[in-house]
């Protein structure tokens, strides 16, 4: 077996990692990236969704340094220690969306009777009671004061390093709201008669925007807390990886005894045992035991592979049936796991930059606003008006231009979409699979598991002098002793004819096969090795058929009774019911199909001959994948990978959109973009037409977004807008980017779509 590690290289040795901490946003990850890049000698990429910053760095450059210029731009940071990955699960994470959750909790409840007392006491001045300042203050401060604390921190953060973002205009919008609703409460003389008619109370409205403060904390959190949420799943890929090394290993030491220790103790040259169920612990070589090794973690292989002395093993592979005592060879951070862990780190963090293009236009949008608003009041006083008339254009600017519509855009129509792709067996992790739908023209699978059912049944029995049903129960009598998968298979057939006999004098021959009594009779079950080390030869017809099957990919044993071969039972990793026409209808959408297996090439090239996938890679190591798609992805093709295995996490988060089937392993789920919960096929194109509709919806929020800022701004500039018609229509343009969203609850899968498949199949 390869060693992965030989190719899996170790992290690049002028390589720092640190953990950037304060980031509140996307534009908060580029403002650090370009601070560092303007050092010499450092090339840096800052990934928002994992908190790192990743900078490869002439070797005078301190990770000291690194961190002096982070602490300028306004955040903190620290090198990260090269045994932990990025994202190791501190549980910062956990507490940031559990603090959003509370604000946001609060800032609801002060927003609804806020909404009511506010427009009540300010258009029907009668209305009004003794103290019912106090009770408006004490209703909105919780809300604008400790809800919105985090904007506050992070305004103020920005202004002292000269500098601004969404942040600093939800802070000032806020604020400005609030303190100038108190001095409308508590300082402006007060006014008892009420206007005559709507529109005249509208106008002549006193300037109390308390529920316009608590409307802008109540939108921004929620925006803040959904995004949050999606912040901490992303690093559930590199936790689910991490998960698989082994936490203790035990050490043989020169004079034979066997210490249990940190697996961070051992080192190169070391020797350990592995028995059977326990993780290998690091990268090495076999210098003792025998043992089925459980490979599908690196390798994708859908069967355990033998593994004896001599053979290279892998840490994060698990050991099923023997004892083996292995040299270490590579640990720590060198190891073909750690790799792992790096390559879906590092794509996930080039697919981050796609997140940025609203935070650049907000770090133009942001100043813009507030040159208007003070640009708005200076004009209205040189024009011969009062403060208060000054200030309120001002002021409407201010809150008609907060980006409450904008935080939704995105937020709302994902919500929407997810729970509408729930009930298709769909979920979507975010808006990086949107983006990505738009130009895929390649859909690459990965075999077992994901085009295949990932578990071995038996597709052929050949007998020879003995009938096919009897030589089934002796070779599954015998083989329900093993714990190998094919034996497993061949048991399970064998038991479906019915009860099997008892089998003496059992014993399993690692690396050929089993042997045991039956009715009196010597039965073997096994390769052609085993057959010639006990002199049975097989009849032409039998070598011929056993030739046939593993040419076609399938695994082939013999079965002897008495010395004499008498059948070939063939067993294979079926394809799912759904695979074929699932494929037939991703061609009809013009789409090209391509599998990456780690399998051999007679076994990927037959199920991609069953299912019509066009294109086929066998025999490829997680890396050899992710290899793959870069090179697809550079000749112009956009990629959507489909698969389900730990060695899949890679390619999925190194392709433009990931896909992962729902019963699959953690590390799939974590580092894909979209999740198809049911193992069922079709939901790859079910999948494909949701994300557009939903990209269609979310472009639609946006240009309303920005839409209602280029047109509202000017009015609210030019005093057509009373700064509570602001609010109003602040909150007009949220419910339209919620409105919008939610008709993708109607969103049906194409008809034509569904014929072609019901056709196909």
């Amino acid at each position: 077996m390869p060693a992965p590690s030989d190719t899996l290289a170790p992290e690049h040795s002028g390589r720092i990692r640190l953990t950037v901490g304060g980031m509140s946003c996307a534009a908060c990850a580029a403002r650090v990236e370009r601070r560092l890049n303007k050092i010499d000698g450092v090339t840096a990429a800052v990934n928002y969704a994992t908190g790192t910053a990743t900078v490869d760095a002439d070797p005078v450059i301190t990770p000291a340094r690194l961190c002096e210029a982070v602490v300028a731009a306004g955040y903190s940071a620290e090198p990260t220690p090269p045994e932990r990955p990025a994202f190791a699960g501190t549980g910062a994470e956990d507490a940031e969306v559990t603090d959003l959750r509370r604000r946001l909790f609060v800032a609801l409840l002060a927003f609804f009777p806020l909404a009511d007392l506010s427009v009540m006491f300010a258009f029907i001045p009668s209305a009004r009671f003794d103290g019912w300042q106090l009770l408006l203050t004490a209703l909105a401060l919780p809300a604008v004061l400790w809800a919105a604390a985090p904007f506050h921190r992070r305004a103020f953060a920005n202004a002292r390093h000269r500098t601004a973002s969404m942040d600093t205009l939800v802070s000032v919008g806020v604020l400005t709201a609030t303190l100038w609703s108190l001095h409308t409460m508590y300082l402006s003389p007060a006014r008892t008669e009420t206007p005559d008619g709507v529109w005249a109370a509208i106008w002549s409205s006193d300037s109390i925007y308390l529920e316009v403060a608590a409307g802008i904390t109540t939108f921004v959190l929620a925006g803040r807390y959904f995004e949050a949420k999606a912040k901490r799943a992303a690093g559930g890929a590199l936790r689910a990886l991490a998960a698989l090394a082994a936490h203790e290993v035990t050490v043989l030491t020169r004079d034979g005894r066997e210490i249990t220790v940190p697996v961070s103790e051992l080192s190169t040259g070391q020797r350990f045992l592995v028995r059977p169920g326990e993780t290998v612990a690091a990268d090495g070589t076999v210098i003792g035991g025998a043992t089925s090794l459980d490979a599908g973690a690196m390798t994708g292989e859908s069967i355990p592979v033998e593994i004896a002395a001599g053979d290279r093993v892998t840490g994060g592979t698990v050991s099923l049936t023997g004892r083996i005592v292995v040299e270490a060879t590579a640990v720590g951070p060198d190891t073909a796991l750690s790799a792992m862990i790096r390559l879906v780190d590092e794509a996930q963090q080039g697919k981050a930059r796609m997140q940025r293009v609203a935070d650049q236009v907000s770090a133009v949008f942001v100043p813009f606003v507030f040159v208007t608003a003070a640009a708005t009041f200076v004009s209205w006083l040189l024009l011969g008006h009062g403060a208060d008339t000054a200030g309120a254009a001002a002021i409407a600017v201010l809150v008609v231009a907060c980006p409450c519509a904008l935080g939704l855009a995105i937020p709302t129509a994902l919500m929407v979409a997810s729970g509408r792709g729930a009930r298709s067996g769909i979920f979507i992790k975010g808006h990086r699979a949107l983006e990505a739908t738009r130009d895929v023209d390649v859909v690459v699978f990965d075999k077992t598991g994901t085009v295949t059912n990932g578990s071995m049944r038996v597709v052929g029995v050949t007998a020879a002098g003995i009938d096919e049903a009897a030589a089934l129960r002796l070779a599954g009598a015998v083989e329900a002793a093993s714990e190998h998968a094919v034996a497993a298979a061949v048991t399970q057939a064998a038991r479906r004819a019915g009860e099997l006999p008892d089998t003496d004098a059992f014993a399993a021959l690692p690396g050929l096969g089993a042997r045991g009594r039956v009715e009196g009779r010597e039965v073997l079950v096994g390769r052609p090795r085993l057959m010639a080390e006990f002199g049975c030869v097989a009849p032409p017809a039998l070598a011929a058929d056993l030739d046939r099957h593993t040419r076609a990919g399938r695994t082939a044993v013999f079965v002897a009774v008495d010395e004499t071969v008498v059948a070939v039972i063939a067993v294979a990793d079926t394809v799912k019911e759904s695979a074929t026409a699932a494929v037939a209808r991703l061609h009809r959408l013009g789409l090209r199909t391509v599998m990456l297996t780690g399998d051999n090439a007679f076994a990927a090239q037959a199920v991609a001959d069953e299912v019509g996938v066009g294109a086929v890679f066998a025999e490829l190591l997680p890396q050899d994948k992710v290899t793959r798609i870069a090179q697809l992805r550079a000749a112009g093709h956009r990629v959507a990978m489909v698969g389900d295995g730990i060695n899949d996490g890679a390619a999925l988060a190194t392709a433009d959109l990931g896909l992962a089937i729902g019963t699959g392993a953690d590390v799939a789920l974590a580092a894909a973009d979209v999740i198809l919960v049911r193992p069922d096929l079709h939901t790859v194109p079910d999948a494909i037409e949701l994300a557009h509709a939903t990209l269609r919806t979310i472009r639609a929020n946006l240009v309303w977004a920005f839409g209602y800022n280029v047109v509202a701004i000017p009015i609210a500039a030019l005093g057509w807008l009373n700064p509570l018609i602001a609010g109003a229509a602040m909150a007009f343009s949220s419910f339209f980017v919620v409105t919008n969203s939610l008709r993708l609850r109607r969103h049906r899968p194409s008809t034509n779509g569904h014929r072609a498949a019901e056709s196909a199949a």
